[in-house]
């Protein structure tokens, strides 16, 4: 009896070694929201659909991104139809009930903060890359990242009570390192504030509501087109007679309208590639990439 009592007892504290070893898994659709949630739980699985290389809207659901999805406790994305073209299908295929619409286990950025310049005119297949509900590209805002942390610790503390102090912590942590630099890069930034840029696609829109700079004109023809030799040459004329700071491309951007553009204005105008996200892991890689953005655009108004 003795042996049976141990064995039972041992039993019940192999399980419950087992639940509180179980891993939770997060299904993070961009490079921003998985640094995000790392920051918050640093013991989280994350798994990362997309890199600072691709393009977020364009995504191929392939059976690797179904697996993760399909053994997904949360999954952390965008929102504003910026993963419409590929995560309504990774949800249908995945068949995980967790993180489908509506539930617990689907976080939105975008539905935290205020979004800027929402398309006004009627979405046609020939639009492009549009939002009615706003720009997406959300984390390039610290202000509005911040909001975003706030209600992602919120629902982390939602599913997982049992951590929740743990979760507060590292939030706080994250919540007042990120403010103690906002004040110095916004320091800096004055030496630009005002000035303008050129830009492809809206996804430093946030960015220059943020450090005050104006995008005074757009490499694409239409939110998604590659630039084309005719949009550049009206891009070309309106540059020389009103020349901008800087050109602006996203490191996942094809570089060589922005070259040539920078080529035919001179070294007045030079040519930005920056990432349109974090390049690495947890609460550093937020610190790092709005570093780099700042220091980028400061000295080239030098």
């Amino acid at each position: 009896m003795v042996r049976t009592v141990i064995k039972a007892s041992l039993g019940v504290l192999l399980c419950g070694a087992a639940f509180t070893a179980q891993a939770f898994n997060v299904f993070a659709c961009e490079p921003e929201w998985a640094a995000l949630t790392k920051a918050l739980m640093p013991q989280a699985v994350v798994f990362t659909a997309t890199h600072h290389l691709q393009d977020p809207h364009h995504i191929e659901a392939r059976p690797a991104l179904i697996a993760q999805l399909r053994r997904a406790n949360l999954a952390v994305c965008t929102g504003a139809s910026l993963e419409a073209g590929w995560l309504p299908m990774l949800q249908q295929r995945a068949g995980n009930p967790a993180v489908q619409e509506g539930r617990p286990g689907l976080f939105y950025a975008a539905d935290h903060v205020d979004l800027i310049d929402p398309y006004k005119g009627s979405v046609t297949p020939f639009s492009g890359d549009v939002h009615v509900e706003g720009n997406p590209h959300l984390h390039a805002d610290p202000h509005r990242l911040l909001k975003v942390a706030q209600a992602l610790r919120q629902r982390l503390t939602e599913l997982l009570p049992d951590q929740a102090s743990a979760i507060d912590a590292r939030h706080r942590q994250f919540d007042a390192s990120l403010r103690a630099k906002l004040a110095e890069w916004e320091r800096r930034a004055q030496a630009i504030r005002g000035k303008e840029v050129v830009g492809q696609h809206a996804s430093l829109g946030y960015l220059w509501s943020w450090l005050g700079l104006r995008q005074v004109a757009d490499l694409e023809p239409k939110p998604g087109m590659p630039p084309t030799p005719v949009h550049l040459e009206k891009t070309l004329l309106k540059l020389k007679a009103q020349p901008a700071m800087a050109i602006v491309v996203a490191s996942h951007q094809d570089p060589r309208a922005g070259k040539w553009l920078s080529a035919q204005l001179g070294s007045a105008v030079p040519l930005l590639i920056l990432p349109a996200t974090v390049t690495q892991e947890g609460e550093a890689a937020f610190f790092q990439w709005y570093e780099q953005l700042v220091s980028a655009l400061v000295q080239s108004a030098r």
